[in-house]
This record gives C-alpha cells, sequence and structure tokens, in this order.
C-alpha cells in the first residue's frame, strides 16, 4: 500500500515537471526566453495550477491502475478503468491550448488570444478540477468494490 502511494506521489511529481518542461521549452521556443519568462511571472499562480492539478490526476490514475494490477482483477474492471482514465486524461488536456497560444499568436490572431487569456486559464482550471473529481470518483468507487 505505501508503495502504491509512493509511486503515485513519484509520477504526480515527475508529470508536473514534465509539463513546466514543456511549457518553457514550447513558448521560449515560438516566442522567446524574455517572453516566456515575462509570461511565467505574470501567470505563475495559473500555469502552477494547470501543472499540479495535471500531476494530481497522473498521481489517481497511477494509483487507480496499482490497485488494479495487484488485486487482479477481471478484465471487464480493467477496461472500465482504462476507459474512465483515459476519458479523464482527456478532458484534463484541454487546458493544454493555452500552451498552444503562443504559436497560434505568430498567426496573427495574438490580440484577440490574449484578450482572452484569463478566461483560457479558468476554462482549463475547470476541466482540471472535473478530471481531478471524476478520478476520485473512479478511486472511491473501486476501493469500495474490493
Amino acid at each position: 500500500m505505501k508503495d502504491n502511494v509512493f509511486k503515485s506521489i513519484r509520477n504526480a511529481s515527475i508529470a508536473v515537471l514534465i509539463l513546466l518542461g514543456v511549457y518553457v521549452i514550447v513558448v521560449s521556443f515560438v516566442s522567446g526566453w524574455d517572453f516566456m519568462l515575462e509570461q511565467l511571472s505574470k501567470y505563475w499562480y495559473y500555469i502552477g495550477l494547470l501543472s499540479f492539478g495535471f500531476g494530481i490526476q497522473i498521481g489517481l490514475y497511477s494509483y487507480l491502475k496499482n490497485i488494479i494490477n495487484q488485486q487482479r482483477v477481471s478484465p471487464n474492471v480493467v477496461t472500465l478503468s482504462a476507459t474512465t482514465s483515459t476519458a479523464a486524461m482527456i478532458s484534463c488536456c484541454a487546458h493544454y491550448l493555452v500552451n498552444i497560444l503562443p504559436i497560434l499568436g505568430t498567426v496573427g490572431i495574438i490580440t484577440i488570444i490574449s484578450q482572452y487569456q484569463i478566461q483560457l486559464f479558468w476554462v482549463g482550471l475547470t476541466f482540471n478540477f472535473i478530471g481531478i473529481l471524476y478520478m476520485l470518483n473512479k478511486v472511491y468507487k473501486f476501493s469500495k468494490s474490493i
């Protein structure tokens, strides 16, 4: 049990670092290092919350997957949890549009996007929160059934 929790926390931490790394690389490559630093210092709380939420979802997914593997449950449960996890990951990944915005800005629509940047962060955070609740619900239901 402790090992499962440790692995889940480790995977969550790695996911947060990878996501932040991808953000830094993509924004720096597309818009330059100074722009990335400006955006990161201006919106650090949004970027941090999005990354942290993603890490939580990866941790919950990892935890659920490890519980399923340890319990040697039926293939139906594995299929259900895989489908559930996939749906949660798709819903949480919708906020990565925020990371693609600088690329879209190079096409000439940066003024439109920058007007709605905060709203897009909130949309991403909402999807993130829904994904976390969804994964928590699945972990709870699975734990209750074993």
